[in-house]
């Protein structure tokens, strides 16, 4: 994508371009495309879409700071992961009861949305695949870390990082953990994810749902 591409119209063009940008794993039988919801869930179905490839969902929540909740001092994913960011804890000196009780409340929320956008629909099959994890953007990386940390528990061939805009500071750290990281810009100073979108409105779990409703009636995955 081009500097002048920026900021994008709206999540639609940004998982349009970031299928084109993709397009090494199109067709490819392998390949599992997986959504950090709710905000990358239209990005990753327009992903799947360009690359011809199953879509599902990978349930990730940031730990908000106290008092500061849009500051991540961590995150926990499906699978019983828990990531902390350490330096975050020890500079602001976060007590271990108050991380348990923001760990408990996220955990309850991942439970829900587990519920509200699967219903009974099984987890797709990872071992062995190629799994492209797909979110809006990325700031400080927590979230995806955690999804990358879950997912190697279930033994992936290979773990793809894949967002429209993300600092390049983090992008250096998620390809440390990841197998490829694919960010078309990064922009500085970054500010915010949304900052980069036209539009960048918030979703409800009826528009996940319908987009994945629309996903997996078109292209059913494997489970496992």
């Amino acid at each position: 994508m081009k500097k002048a591409l920026l900021p994008l119209q709206d999540r639609i063009q940004a998982g349009r371009a970031l299928g084109g940008a993709l397009q090494s794993y199109h067709g490819r039988s392998d390949v599992l495309v997986l959504a950090l919801p709710r905000g990358g869930v239209p990005v990753a179905c327009e992903v799947a879409e360009a690359l011809g490839a199953q879509v599902d969902l990978m349930i990730v929540r940031k730990l908000g700071t106290p008092g500061q909740s849009e500051l991540a001092m961590g995150a926990i994913a499906s699978g019983g992961i828990r990531l902390l960011n350490a330096d975050i804890v020890s500079s602001l000196q976060i007590p271990d009861r108050a991380i348990e009780a923001v760990t408990e409340r996220e955990k309850q929320e991942l439970e829900r949305r587990e519920r509200a956008y699967r219903g009974g629909r099984p987890p797709p099959a990872v071992e062995g695949r190629c799994v492209i994890l797909v979110d809006d953007g990325v700031a400080t990386g927590a979230t995806m870390r955690a999804g990358i940390a879950a997912l190697r528990q279930r033994r992936p061939a290979r773990i793809v990082v894949a967002v429209p805009v993300a600092p390049a500071d983090t992008v250096d750290l998620l390809q440390r953990e990841a197998d490829e990281v694919v960010c078309l810009e990064t922009p500085e100073p970054f500010m915010a994810i949304g900052c980069w979108y036209v539009r960048f409105p918030q979703l409800s779990d009826e528009e996940v749902h319908e987009y994945l409703a629309r996903a997996w009636a078109a292209r059913p995955a494997a489970v496992g």
